[in-house]
Order: C-alpha cells, then sequence, then structure tokens
C-alpha cells in the first residue's frame, strides 16, 4: 500500500504519480467505455506522456491530476486533482478539477468524495480562489459530480482542444469560488 499521501479522504488516497502505476493507468486509459467521452482511447505510450506530464505539473505548480487509491486496499482506481488550464476559451485560464476513474472504481460516490475532498485541499492548503472543471456537453456522470459539489454552471463553449473532433468539441463549463464553497460546508462543521 502506498503511503506517501498528499492528502485524503475517508476511503481515497491522493499522491503523485509513480512508474508502477502505469500498467494499471494504460488499461484504464485504454478502456473504451472510460473513454467514451474523448475522442479515442489512449495507447500505452500516450498515457506514458501523460504520466510525464502529470508529475511535471505538480513539480512545477504543487498539484495535479492526483493518482488516487482506495485507502482499505491501496488499490489504483484512477486520478481526481488538478491541472492549469491554458488552452484559450472565456473560462480560461483557470485551475480546473477533473477526474477519471476504472470501471471497478464507478457507482460507490468515489468521483464526487474525491472531487469534494480536492475542492476542500485546493482551498484550504493550496490558497485557490476558484475552481472550474469542464466536461463534454453529453458527459452526464461528471456533470453530475460538478453539481453534487455545489458547483455552479458558467455555460458552454467550444473546446480548442476539441476542434477536430466535432462529437467532443462542445463542452460544458461549471464554477465554484473559494466563498461559494464555504457557505456550502459551514453548515456540515
Amino acid at each position: 500500500m502506498h503511503k506517501n499521501y498528499l492528502f485524503t479522504s475517508k476511503r481515497l488516497g491522493f499522491r503523485n504519480w509513480t512508474a508502477s502505476d502505469l500498467t494499471e493507468f494504460a488499461s484504464m486509459n485504454a478502456d473504451k467505455a472510460v473513454m467514451k467521452y474523448f475522442p479515442e482511447p489512449l495507447t500505452t505510450e500516450e498515457t506514458a506522456e501523460l504520466t510525464k506530464r502529470l508529475q511535471k505539473h505538480y513539480i512545477k505548480n504543487g498539484y495535479t491530476y492526483y493518482a488516487t487509491d482506495r485507502l482499505e486496499n491501496g488499490e489504483f482506481i484512477g486520478f481526481i486533482g488538478f491541472a492549469f488550464q491554458e488552452y484559450h476559451s472565456k473560462y480560461t485560464p483557470a485551475i480546473d478539477m477533473g477526474w477519471r476513474l476504472k470501471p471497478s472504481a464507478w457507482g460507490y460516490g468515489y468521483a464526487t468524495e474525491g472531487a469534494k475532498r480536492c475542492l476542500e485541499f485546493g482551498f484550504n492548503d493550496l490558497g485557490f480562489k476558484t475552481i472550474i472543471a469542464v466536461c463534454t456537453e453529453n458527459n452526464r456522470p461528471s456533470e453530475k459530480v460538478m453539481q453534487k459539489t455545489g458547483m455552479t454552471k458558467l455555460g458552454a463553449f467550444n473546446h480548442p482542444k476539441l476542434k477536430d473532433y466535432p462529437d467532443y468539441e462542445r463542452c460544458l463549463c461549471y464554477k465554484i469560488t473559494k466563498d461559494k464553497w464555504q457557505q456550502n460546508t459551514s453548515h456540515i462543521k
């Protein structure tokens, strides 16, 4: 089991990426069900490059889309976390929260639990003021997670990185500010 978690939620551990994640991450990214809302599954080489970019992002910014494990048994289930997005849109540059989980981790509330914990970590520990989340227009599961975390829909836009993929180009953007998050969570304490 990994002991080097940067932070945890009730059931999940969040950490930087290691070389040992590649096999499971590549398998997950090659799964057509996982990649349903993306233009195409990733090859092992593409996943290796993505992993390197995520590691570099962490070194540069102090956060990333964190490798995420189940605390119960240390099982890698995917990623939940943040990336600084600079592609050209009316919602960026911004800190984006995202997630991608393998099918065996679906249906347990892990994405929502992890996203809520990441918001807490982002606002309280990393000092973020605003966080967005983006998904393709037809990605209802991700949109529901955004709604469950208290994010507000800003609108739809054509994602510049997806302009060659008309079925995926139209995306939704949600946002939450630290003030709004604090209002949403103040009744829980």
